[in-house]
């Protein structure tokens, strides 16, 4: 196969979020609107979408893509966010019953120092960075967004791994009274096991790309979108990439996911994204970008070929899904 490096974007060429909400949103809903799957909801006009408390980071221009970002509106009102509910509008509907603060992570398993930490101070452990990366969701839709955060390895090393840590675990909160579809009244329908669980091996989880995400488009995380703090891992489709993180444990054997357990058959535990492995109902092999009209050709690995596929050298692909 041959590999391609993905073509980088000067900061200059990304636009800002204010533009797209005053010039943009409305072409932006309104493509999403008419090329979303039948499981959709109508999408909040901009001057809806309120804005976040900032967050100031540095531009990384080693990890940028050459398409524009995907409108703030779309990013924050067609999402997935299972806790909320199965409609791509419920989170955005239903996220104020959130509560980002006081929020505390434990990173505890086969370390050698096992900390539980307040949310402000993980956000101080390193420099924040801005990277825009894609984002290909499972469905065959994808967006790109400018992300803030610092990578997931400046944390792991300081709890230093033990050698039985092979795999990451990342569990979101369990709190029914948040995140009213973890209650079993809830009106709607989730084969999901609570709380949700996903994982890394521990080589991914180390990866550069891989993103401790605090924030989006210059402001903290809205509710929606995970906050107050996620995992962006951009090469696997963005059900890998776990919200409202509450824990993150290094374990041994490879961890039980929600959607391993929900349907084993269709998402694997490695889940990157490939044109060439077919989801059992859908092809794989093209996406709609949200904001567009047209489909357009699945990447490699999501475009992220060249940094990632020596992570899975001699591995079937087909079999490691």
């Amino acid at each position: 196969m041959l590999i391609r490096r993905a073509p980088e974007i000067k900061s200059s060429g990304i636009t800002d979020h204010r533009v797209y909400l005053s010039r943009r949103a409305f072409m932006a809903g309104a493509a999403a609107l008419a090329l979303a799957p039948v499981r959709r909801a109508v999408a909040a006009p901009a001057s809806q979408v309120p804005a976040g408390q900032p967050l100031k980071a540095t531009r990384n221009e080693a990890f940028a893509v050459e398409d524009p970002p995907t409108a703030l509106e779309s990013v924050t009102t067609y999402n997935n966010f299972y806790e909320f509910g199965v409609n791509k509008g419920d989170p955005a509907r239903l996220a104020h019953t959130l509560r980002p603060r006081p929020w505390t992570v434990e990173v505890d398993g086969h370390v050698a120092r096992p900390r539980r930490y307040d949310v402000d101070e993980l956000m101080r452990l390193a420099p924040l960075e801005e990277r825009v990366y894609r984002l290909r969701c499972v469905e065959g839709w994808s967006m790109v967004i400018p992300w803030i955060g610092y990578p997931l390895a400046e944390l792991l090393k300081r709890v230093q791994p033990t050698g039985q840590a092979r795999f990451v675990e990342f569990t979101t909160l369990l709190d029914p009274e948040q995140f009213p579809a973890q209650r079993p009244s809830f009106f709607g329908f989730s084969s999901l096991e609570w709380p949700y669980a996903e994982g890394l091996r521990l080589d991914e989880a180390l990866h550069p790309l891989t993103l401790l995400t605090f924030g989006l488009y210059g402001q903290v995380l809205p509710n929606q979108n995970g906050a107050p703090v996620r995992v962006v891992v951009p090469w696997k489709y963005g059900f890998k990439s776990p919200k409202s993180i509450v824990r993150i444990r290094l374990v041994s054997e490879e961890p039980r996911t929600a959607w391993v357990k929900a349907a084993p058959n269709e998402y694997g535990f490695y889940s990157n994204v490939n044109p060439a492995v077919d989801h059992p109902r859908w092809s794989q092999a093209t996406e709609r970008r949200i904001g567009e009209f047209r489909r357009r050709k699945t990447l490699m690995f999501n475009g992220y070929a060249d940094q990632v596929a020596p992570l899975y050298a001699g591995m079937d692909l087909r079999k490691h899904f």
